[in-house]
């Protein structure tokens, strides 16, 4: 049980979903870095099952779908057969509504068919009726929305082509993103009016500048599966109910029409350690949490 006063668990909190990481949040507020990580455990834990219970019968206009990359304990290219489900590279799938900029859905796993048919199944039991959705275009996505929703969804993919001849090399350049020298708009089923994931990808920097996990070229990165999944999970439910977004000038929470307030960090801490979440190991299979780690190839 952690004994840090409720305030300083609020301040620990904050310094995490400001971007620090561990260690510098240890240097700030003076809490030892293990207290630091079981609390965030913790929380995360308890913030994974406060999305669950409020993120459900939402009625939505268009969503756009994205993955965004990170490792975990180390790089692919040294991860052993023992341990290639948890270790290496690790995709959260996003899924967010485009109007009331909230992140109705997420899931840390590898990119693969398993996980985006987990990913958008979990979509589809917390959207109400037939919304269009915008995807890159990554292939599994097109069997899964049309298994989840049935081809009533309006599904539209943007495949972007990227440069492979571009070899700058100056500081300024060589850890920029290659350029993007075409662009086609596929349409899979329905009619959408919109096909951009242009507001997901944005988020996705959000998410690389707020969770110090996804921040490239640091020794931030995760160690563990379960803190990282604890991380997003902190992350999501605080950007939700918590961050006020300039653009709506309120939360995406409220936005949404699941919350009558902006949350503080207080309200939110609360919420998180007084849910009763499901151990993510022993869970029922029938559950599509993304929180569930993966030992040894089985859940």
């Amino acid at each position: 049980m952690n004994t840090l006063s409720r305030d300083k668990q609020i301040e620990v909190l904050a310094a995490l979903t400001e971007g620090l990481g561990v260690r510098a949040t240890s240097r700030i507020t003076g809490v030892d870095r293990g207290t630091i990580a079981s609390l965030a455990l913790r929380v995360g834990r308890g913030c994974a099952e406060l999305h669950d219970r409020m993120m459900v019968g939402l009625r939505v206009g268009r969503i756009e779908i994205d993955e965004l990359w990170a490792f975990v304990g180390k790089k692919q290219k040294r991860v052993t057969r023992q341990d290639v489900a948890v270790k290496g590279d690790q995709y959260t799938f996003i899924a967010m509504a485009s109007s009331a900029k909230a992140i109705l859905a997420y899931r840390t796993g590898k990119r693969d068919t398993d996980t985006t048919d987990l990913f958008i199944q979990d979509l589809r039991e917390r959207v109400l009726g037939a919304p269009e959705i915008s995807t890159d275009g990554f292939r599994p996505y097109q069997n899964a929305i049309r298994d989840a929703f049935g081809g009533r969804a309006a599904h539209g993919v943007i495949n972007k082509t990227y440069s492979v001849t571009d070899l700058r090399k100056d500081a300024a350049h060589r850890y920029s993103p290659a350029a993007v020298v075409a662009v086609s708009l596929d349409v899979i089923s329905g009619a959408p009016t919109e096909i951009s994931t242009s507001y997901v990808e944005r988020g996705n920097l959000s998410v690389r500048m707020g969770c110090r996990r996804f921040t490239r070229l640091t020794n931030g990165f995760s160690k563990r599966l379960e803190n990282h999944a604890a991380a997003v999970s902190l992350y999501v439910s605080h950007y939700n109910m918590c961050r006020v977004h300039e653009a709506l000038r309120t939360t995406p929470a409220v936005a949404l029409g699941i919350a009558d307030r902006v949350w503080t960090l207080g309200d939110l801490l609360d919420a998180a350690l007084a849910t009763q979440p499901i151990d993510p190991v022993v869970s029922p299979p029938d559950r599509r949490r993304r929180f569930r780690v993966i030992e040894g190839g089985r859940q």
